[in-house]
């Protein structure tokens, strides 16, 4: 089972986890959860407005053994407007633009989505269940 949570967080708001959702999916090889503006596709969706993420941003995606992968997916630009990075306890390592990473197993986490031109940032909390 992969749990997620994700908090939407402006400069003013730094602190606050209200209006957190989440979202949750059994570890079978196959399934997948996306986190995005588009919320016909994604389970996780942050604010329309917020351009700095795309309308698939971060796909997390089970494998055939059971462990799960996130990949920060490419838009229609470029250069992306957000920087990725997970952080796991005392380990935080940016995620590429387009590049996959294994979450680690019965692990637990974040991962942030950080607007490049502003003090927004969109936390996607992670819990692995083995």
């Amino acid at each position: 089972m992969l749990e997620l949570t994700m908090a939407s967080v402006s400069g003013a708001d730094a602190g606050v986890t209200a209006g957190m959702i989440m979202a949750d999916a059994p570890s079978e090889p196959g399934t997948v959860l996306r986190v995005g503006r588009d919320n016909t596709v994604c389970r996780l969706a942050t604010p329309e407005d917020w351009l700095f993420v795309s309308r698939v941003h971060l796909e997390f995606l089970c494998g055939p053994d059971g462990d799960w992968q996130v990949t920060w997916l490419r838009g229609s630009q470029p250069d992306p407007s957000s920087e990725v990075r997970l952080v796991s306890g005392e380990y935080a390592q940016p995620l590429a633009y387009g590049g996959t990473m294994p979450l680690p197993k019965g692990g637990n986490g974040e991962i942030v989505i950080q607007d490049r031109t502003g003090p927004r940032s969109v936390n996607v909390g992670f819990y692995h269940e083995v």
